[in-house]
């Protein structure tokens, strides 16, 4: 009789030790979109890059018994789809982070979700205005337009001193469309006259009566706002109908793909792009970054995979300082207490509206590769 309870208590604590282990456990939830057309091109790297970031984590035993567990889910650029990842992230899963999404206009319709659940938010390609005005539990460790565009324009006024440009831009997205306000903002205020404005809409693959409108129109430079894969075809067709070399194009922070000159060819040489991070950033964090993506993925990183992956460092620092999970109004405090964390960005710090806090740099794509022009 003693035998047999002596064996139930032992098999009870064995599961109560379990439990315990289990509880240990932190689940992130990483909302990156691996399907559904342009965003893939964003979205895989991001998933990849917040995967390598939680092994590591788990592997260098940081966190002591906490193990990060990342749970991915596929919203294809949907935003509808979006929204119920987040809620049965929030709901079913009881995640303690949201990494992503990919997109600014599915960020806008599901990142309400977690601030009410004060779930804490990290986006790592959302760069529009407003992102985390939606609630003090959002916040990104991407460079948002109006941090970088300023300086690609201010460069190339230096270099070529122009006087008259066109815009281009995704009017059907959110993030395009406030793209096309900042750039708008940015030449008005440079003085530089805007002699041609022309939209286009999500599925778009032909331009070329926006362009022959542009070419007609003579400008000296184009900005365009779209997704790299739209902007790739642009600045291709551009270059075909005959707007030449000598006429610079610029894009919005969203163009910045690894598949950007795979898919213009020789037509994207020295199309110009703001950004917070470039592959050959000199650090040793960077460099390791760099290499553990390269040897895990066979391919660069780009620079929304350098952003996830720093975004899950920014959370396991502060999941450290604030002893876990358990209080999300602590978490939330410790994110955005973050100080100079060194990162794959650099250092990165947030201010007081949970923006990150880096160094705006100018990127120029020469023999299909984008290299530093400008900036730290």
């Amino acid at each position: 009789m003693r035998s047999t309870l002596a064996t139930i208590l032992l098999a009870a604590s064995g599961l109560f030790m379990g439990t315990i282990v289990q509880a240990k456990d932190v689940k992130v939830g990483i909302v990156q979109s691996t399907s559904g057309g342009s965003a893939a091109l964003y979205g895989i790297m991001q998933k990849n890059a917040a995967e390598l970031a939680i092994a590591e984590i788990n592997a260098s035993g940081a966190l002591g018994d906490i193990k990060l567990v990342g749970i991915h889910q596929d919203d294809a650029g949907d935003r509808g789809q979006t929204v119920n990842i987040f809620q049965r992230l929030i709901s079913q899963e009881k995640v303690k982070a949201i990494f992503g999404p990919t997109l600014t206009n599915s960020a806008f319709a599901a990142d309400p979700l977690a601030q009410r659940a004060k779930v804490p938010v990290i986006a790592s390609s959302n760069t529009a205005p407003g992102v985390t005005a939606m609630g003090d539990f959002i916040f990104r460790t991407c460079a948002t337009e109006p941090m970088v565009f300023p300086g690609v324009l201010d460069y190339v006024i230096k270099k070529r001193a122009p006087k008259t440009s066109a815009q281009i831009y995704g009017i059907d997205d959110m993030l395009m469309k406030t793209a096309y306000d900042v750039h708008k903002k940015a030449l008005e205020k440079a003085g530089i006259k805007i002699v041609a404005t022309e939209t286009f809409q999500k599925g778009d693959v032909d331009y070329s009566a926006q362009l022959t409108k542009i070419k007609a129109a003579n400008p000296d430079i184009v900005v365009i706002g779209g997704l790299a894969e739209e902007t790739a075809n642009i600045v291709r067709q551009a270059r075909q109908l005959g707007i030449p070399a000598s006429t610079i194009m610029l894009g919005a922070n969203a163009a910045i793909s690894t598949k950007l000159h795979d898919l213009a060819g020789p037509a994207a040489e020295g199309f110009l792009v703001g950004s917070g991070w470039f592959i050959g950033y000199d650090s040793p964090k960077n460099k390791a970054f760099v290499e553990a993506y390269r040897a895990k993925y066979n391919t660069n990183p780009d620079t929304f995979a350098a952003q996830a992956y720093a975004a899950v460092y920014v959370f396991a620092d502060a999941l450290k300082r604030a002893g876990g999970a358990d209080d999300p109004v602590k978490l939330r405090d410790a994110i955005a207490a973050t100080k100079d964390l060194d990162t794959s960005l650099g250092k990165i710090s947030f201010d007081a509206s949970r923006e990150p806090v880096l160094s705006a740099k100018v990127l120029e794509l020469k023999d299909g590769k984008f290299v530093l022009v400008s900036g730290d």
